[in-house]
């Protein structure tokens, strides 16, 4: 019997019951009044009492033979309940161990099936380094796609002296693995995949063949050579189309320049490198209290060298123009020294670097950036001499000549972060609609063979678990990207 059963069972006999008592204290009332004959209706009714003591019987009945078949059935022998209480009586008390509260069994479970980086993609060679890490040259050995190349970003472990300790995942690794995983463009570099081994982390990249600082070097070393015209417009026009899907989908770079900015062999621009970018739609504080210090010195804004608490996605625009400038030029047009901080907590105001951009740009004036005076470093600003705009002198000199190339450049170098063009806009600039016309492959219609990127195959450290030093991984042997670790 079910217990859903035996609960409506137990109903039932009570409702008997209360009905029985009934009918006896009738009959007893009866008997004791006039002693009359009983009526039909009371006949009756000691019939139906009858009848109900016959069938609780019946029902207890079914009842007692249902327990007792149970019992037989899982229990032939009649002791085992007696027996069952003396076995556990003389067995030993056990405790639980310890894997019973902890994952170490799922976890070993995991990396036995977790295959390793090396299992999973033969080491060409070193690229590059940078703040966090190492890249590397890497070819995968999956069958299905054995011809794909892939760049593999290694962040290191911190290490002091010859000691290294584990701190867990740094915050631009968290950013940079949040922000690839959702960000999807063609002028992106794409993450394939993330790996996590021995306490490392290994982001997977899709290979790019060149970089622009790379392509600058080419046209500048040994004899200077201009970049075509058509293949600064392709070359510009994938940035700003880049740059304009990360600030609509609320991210900030904050480090741009030509390091950073990759070039596949079929002539298409990724940006990459979002170690230090950040979502700022809804900051939880200042964007200042996180990084005090972002963007590289050369490429870095007005508003940011004069101390901004809070700043907007102008600065990248800032450094995109810096980027068109230095592709025209084939030198950074504003290439300060930078002051290095003291201490962490202490930014140093840059002056040298400040004194470049006023002498290209002139002295900005509160007329034309009426926040000027609001910014903490306005007053080292006032000691400047004052310089007049030479910005068209700059452009003249190095040989442009496109009227709507100087005005992209000066919407771009704009000194107030509100008027400064957006990528949005400058994607739709007239410089873009003359000819030569703009070409999704930036090498289309040029003469120029550009050399392969420099691999090197006697420096792999991808094994170990620590590269060489606590901040940087100086590179000696590539003095074309030691720009890229500066800050």
């Amino acid at each position: 019997m079910y217990p859903n059963q035996s609960r409506q069972h137990q109903n039932t006999t009570q409702l008997q019951r209360e009905y029985l008592l009934r009918l006896q204290q009738q009959q007893q009332s009866q008997q004791n009044g006039t002693g009359a004959l009983m009526s039909a209706q009371q006949r009756k009714q000691s019939a139906q009492f009858q009848h109900l003591q016959q069938l609780q019987q019946q029902q207890q009945q079914q009842l007692n033979l249902s327990n007792s078949s149970n019992l037989s059935s899982s229990n032939p022998n009649p002791n085992y309940p007696n027996q069952q209480q003396n076995m556990y009586q003389n067995r030993p008390a056990l405790m639980a161990s310890n894997n019973c509260f902890t994952l170490l069994p799922y976890k070993t479970r995991k990396d036995a099936l977790r295959k390793s980086v090396l299992q999973k993609y033969d080491i060409v060679g070193y690229i590059a380094s940078g703040t966090y890490g190492r890249v590397y040259k890497a070819k995968s050995k999956n069958p299905k796609n054995s011809s794909g190349i892939f760049a593999i970003k290694k962040f290191k472990a911190d290490k002091e002296g010859e000691v290294v300790y584990y701190t867990g995942i740094s915050q631009s690794a968290s950013r940079e693995m949040a922000l690839c995983r959702e960000l999807n463009n063609n002028n992106i570099t794409k993450l394939t995949e993330t790996i996590l081994e021995n306490k490392c982390i290994y982001m997977v990249f899709e290979y790019a063949e060149h970089d622009l600082l790379q392509i600058i070097h080419f046209h500048s070393h040994p004899d200077t050579k201009s970049i075509p015209e058509q293949t600064v417009k392709s070359i510009m026009w994938q940035v700003l189309n880049g740059v304009s899907y990360l600030h609509q989908n609320w991210v900030l770079h904050r480090d741009l320049k030509p390091a950073n900015i990759m070039v596949t062999s079929e002539g298409v621009v990724k940006i990459g490198d979002l170690g230090l970018a950040r979502k700022f739609n809804n900051p939880l504080q200042s964007l200042y209290n996180g990084d005090k210090v972002v963007v590289t010195i050369w490429y870095r804004a007005p508003e940011l060298l004069l101390g901004g608490r809070h700043y907007t996605p102008a600065i990248d625009l800032w450094a995109v123009g810096c980027i068109l400038a230095e592709l025209l030029a084939l030198r950074p047009i504003f290439k300060g020294e930078e002051a290095k901080m003291d201490n962490k907590k202490n930014v140093p105001f840059q002056k040298n670097q400040m004194q470049k951009i006023v002498e290209i740009l002139g002295t900005p004036s509160k007329e034309k950036w009426p926040s000027l005076p609001k910014y903490p470093e306005y007053p080292s600003l006032q000691q400047f001499k004052q310089f007049p705009n030479n910005l068209q002198a700059w452009y003249q000199s190095i040989g442009a000549q496109k009227k709507k190339g100087l005005q992209l450049l000066s919407s771009l170098l704009e000194y107030d972060p509100g008027k400064r063009m957006t990528a949005f806009d400058a994607l739709l600039h007239p410089y873009f609609l003359e000819t030569p016309l703009v070409s999704q492959n930036i090498f289309e219609g040029q003469q120029f063979k550009y050399p392969l990127r420099r691999i090197q195959t006697d420096d792999s450290d991808i094994t170990s678990s620590a590269p060489s030093n606590k901040r940087g991984l100086n590179n000696d042997h590539d003095p074309l990207h030691s720009r890229k670790r500066q800050k």
